[in-house]
């Protein structure tokens, strides 16, 4: 079985954010960058795989140079082989349209995607591709077991769990829950020093449309942060202690 995680290049949750140019772009200085978690999981399964099942494991991502340190870090976990398709991502449909045709060209069995990733919750990726390469698709993904060419997953739905039976080649959207998160591993030195002679290949991208762009961003109000207001008496004040401020 021939598998492709794909791995997004997000900032680490613990990052400051800010942004620049009127709220219009995001501010990378001095943000450490991490493999996006619902990719983690999905790696870590493909791993799996390559262990009980004798699977062999590509990853990719599309980006520029600045996200090699972390397809390195993939290769350290023990995936095969990087690509890196050389241009940045600006929106789901182009990633989406640079990954496809990766997989169209590799052959590949089996395409593992995280959800979403944490930088823009997009959610869509994973979908986009098993429309273009003609593939099953599952998201919410919390199981994954596969028998020769058959697969089967159970994802979460409103309310429950949902076990399905599907054929392979397949698209999955992963998520926390399709490992434990003891199960996750962390690069030692032998895997690190390994993952600097295994191939990372750069790939030119096939040229996708980007057909959506982010206008301006806006951090949330910090939690626990108050709003002072003025009442006129003791009742308005009890009012919205109550109502607004859903003090009980």
């Amino acid at each position: 079985m021939k598998i492709l995680v794909c791995i997004s290049h997000v900032p680490d949750t613990t990052s400051k954010i800010n942004f620049t140019d009127g709220d219009s772009k995001f501010d990378t200085t001095g943000v450490q960058f991490v493999i996006n978690p619902n990719d983690e999981f999905g790696l870590t399964r493909a791993m799996w795989f390559k262990e009980k099942q004798g699977a062999s494991v590509d990853v990719i991502n599309v980006g520029g140079p600045e996200t090699e340190p972390t397809l390195r870090k993939a290769l350290a976990i023990g995936a095969d082989t990087a690509i890196r398709v050389n241009t940045e991502a600006k929106d789901g449909y182009q990633v989406a349209k640079e990954i496809a045709n990766v997989v169209k060209e590799g052959g590949y069995d089996l395409v593992i995607a995280g959800r979403e990733s944490i930088d823009y919750n997009g959610g869509m990726v994973p979908g986009m591709i098993a429309e273009m390469i003609d593939a099953n698709f599952v998201t919410n993904c919390i199981s994954l077991d596969v028998d020769g060419t058959t697969a089967k997953a159970v994802r979460e739905i409103d309310g429950g769990k949902e076990t399905v039976a599907t054929a392979l080649p397949l698209v999955i959207g992963g998520q926390k829950g399709l490992v434990e998160e003891s199960d996750l591993r962390i690069p030692n030195m032998r895997g690190i020093m390994m993952a600097r002679k295994k191939p990372l290949t750069v790939v030119e991208p096939v040229g996708a449309s980007v057909e959506t762009s982010s206008v301006k961003f806006e951090k949330p109000t910090p939690k626990g942060a108050v709003t002072l207001v003025a009442a006129d008496n003791l009742d308005e004040l009890v009012n919205l202690l109550h109502n607004e401020a859903k003090v009980i």
